[in-house]
């Protein structure tokens, strides 16, 4: 098994990244979202919430589909695989989404340890059982 490099899947994140923002722009202003100074109302929880399912619905149902990639992932030549190299489920999935926000936490600690580790695993990945591979 060939495993992702740090810089490949650090570009992944960043198309991923850029991809959800424009999406969840436009769904601000498709809810005629206007961000006022000082106020968080019904409208900012509705989109803050949608935002928040969209991004473990886009990574998760992504990641176990028959792609086995996000959008960025693809772009970069990646997969997601369990550690015998098989399609992940899509509860594994949404586990090693959730994971990201441990590894983000942490000051990104839990992304930058893809840079060390032997198989190139993020603490996310760690925790779910998953490898990222490259081609």
């Amino acid at each position: 098994m060939s495993y992702a490099s740090f810089l490949k899947r650090f570009l992944a994140i960043l198309i991923d990244s850029i991809l959800l923002y424009i999406v969840f722009t436009l769904a601000a202003v498709a809810f005629g979202y206007q961000q006022t100074a000082g106020e968080f109302g019904q409208t900012e929880l509705l989109l803050s919430l949608g935002n928040i399912a969209l991004f473990f619905i886009y990574y998760a149902g992504m990641e176990s589909s028959s792609w086995q990639a996000t959008l960025g992932k693809k772009v970069m030549g990646l997969t997601v695989v369990d550690l015998y190299g098989e399609r992940i489920s899509f509860l594994r999935a949404l586990g090693r989404t959730g994971g990201k926000i441990i590894s983000a936490l942490i000051l990104y600690i839990g992304f930058i340890m893809a840079a060390f580790t032997a198989k190139k695993q993020g603490l996310h990945d760690i925790m779910a059982g998953t490898l990222v591979l490259g081609k």
